[in-house]
């Protein structure tokens, strides 16, 4: 569908044409004109389908519908992220398609200092994407005014929950005004968004553009067995031989990213981590170095990875699987975007079979299996328990339904230096 058609207005169209876009992805088709009629939606889309286009576009175009005050601005729209990479990929993108309008917008979230936020606060803002703890920050400093709240996005709402972050967003929520328009995306339909959308949504549309819960089906995927004490030199091996220029590599933990992040560079082959004990000047130096080709490889954690939106990554890694099984669709999902074609490849050690397991379970379909010559793992191995290292869910079995996940304050605290 063209974006012609669904309602927005001249200054918007001259951003989206100047960005490079025509058509509308199935999610802004579906979502915008709801939106536009001032409807709370409850909607279900994998990462890179455009989401945040969908709810930003409407959004600045209902903005435009009121009638403009000399007085200084008042916050009037909040996006909620789970991650400061996806708060920083959300804000560039809401900046991009506010060129042409009037409105105002800043980011905020932790691991930076908090002063120039307050400063652009103050000089009055319309829209404001934040992190949930570092927007709690502002609000016990009373350097954030929400009292004008007239939309609220909840951004990848089933993340937040896993993080976490749900009695964060709750005393949000319990502080802005009822009367506003609620928009929420979620990439899976647990019973906890179920139950969060009931509490906080007033009668909301349900608009849900791919199945959920699938992997994407222009993502090339395939599970390579392997000894663990070989997946290093598997991964070596798959780079060198493929002559991959950018890779990029998940693993469970903060302190696995570093050990094969500084393995990779004693092989030759460039790379960086980026994880929740990176400052945020060093996360957003290797992610802008990932996407310039400066270096090869980004090893990434789960929460780490959210926000890094690259249109034609080719390679996706997981060189550990993950114990939550939703995690493997948000990591493939990072390849075979707009359109394109990816590959993700997962290196699979006797210890994660039932990791494997669930994973296929939950994307209804087996994942095509390959035995590499030399590489073949011995079969005396037997299974061991995996550590996790401390991450959320820590226990050696697969979660295809975390119908309670994010529901304990432990989550949040864990990760507060993730803000």
């Amino acid at each position: 569908m063209n974006f012609n058609s669904l309602g927005l207005s001249a200054p918007l169209l001259k951003a989206i044409k100047e960005a490079g876009y025509t058509q509308a992805t199935p999610i802004q088709a579906k979502a915008i004109p709801v939106i536009l009629q001032k409807k709370d939606i409850l909607a279900g889309a994998q990462t890179g389908t455009g989401k945040t286009a969908a709810f930003t576009l409407p959004l600045l175009e209902l903005l435009s519908h009121k009638k403009p005050t000399h007085k200084k601005q008042k916050v009037k729209a909040l996006i909620l992220t789970p991650t400061r990479e996806l708060a920083a990929q959300v804000y560039e993108n809401v900046k991009t398609y506010a060129k042409h309008t009037p409105f105002k917008a800043t980011v905020i979230f932790g691991g930076v200092k908090i002063n120039p936020q307050i400063a652009q606060l103050r000089k009055g803002v319309d829209i404001v994407v934040a992190t949930p703890g570092r927007l709690l920050d502002h609000i016990s400093q009373k350097t954030i005014d929400l009292r004008e709240i007239e939309f609220l996005i909840l951004d990848e709402a089933d993340r937040m929950l896993d993080m976490g972050f749900v009695n964060d967003i709750k005393k949000i929520i319990n502080i802005i005004p009822k009367q506003r328009q609620t928009l929420l995306f979620s990439a899976t339909y647990s019973d906890a968004i179920k139950k969060l959308s009931s509490q906080f949504l007033n009668a909301p549309t349900l608009i849900e553009v791919a199945r959920t819960n699938a992997s994407s089906e222009i993502v090339q995927q395939a599970v390579y067995h392997v000894d663990k004490t070989r997946k290093r030199e598997l991964l070596t091996h798959l780079i060198n031989e493929g002559k991959w220029q950018q890779v990029l590599v998940f693993t469970r933990t903060k302190h696995g990213a570093n050990r094969l992040c500084g393995q990779l560079e004693s092989d030759g082959i460039t790379a960086a981590a980026i994880h929740g004990n990176k400052s945020q000047n060093a996360r957003t130096k290797a992610l802008a170095d990932f996407k310039k080709g400066e270096i090869r490889v980004l090893v990434a954690t789960d929460i780490a990875a959210r926000g890094i939106d690259i249109d034609q990554l080719p390679h996706v890694i997981n060189y550990e699987l993950p114990n939550v099984s939703e995690d493997y669709v948000h990591r493939i999902g990072r390849t075979g975007r707009a359109g394109n074609k990816g590959e993700a490849i997962s290196l699979v050690c006797v210890d994660e079979d039932e990791f494997l397991a669930g994973i296929e379970k939950l994307i209804n379909k087996d994942i095509p299996k390959v035995w590499l010559k030399g590489f073949k793992p011995d079969p005396s191995i037997k299974a061991e328990p995996i550590n996790m290292g401390g991450n959320r869910g820590a226990r050696n079995k697969p979660r295809g339904n975390s119908n309670n996940r994010g529901n304990s304050n432990a989550g949040r605290n864990r990760n507060r230096g993730r803000r």
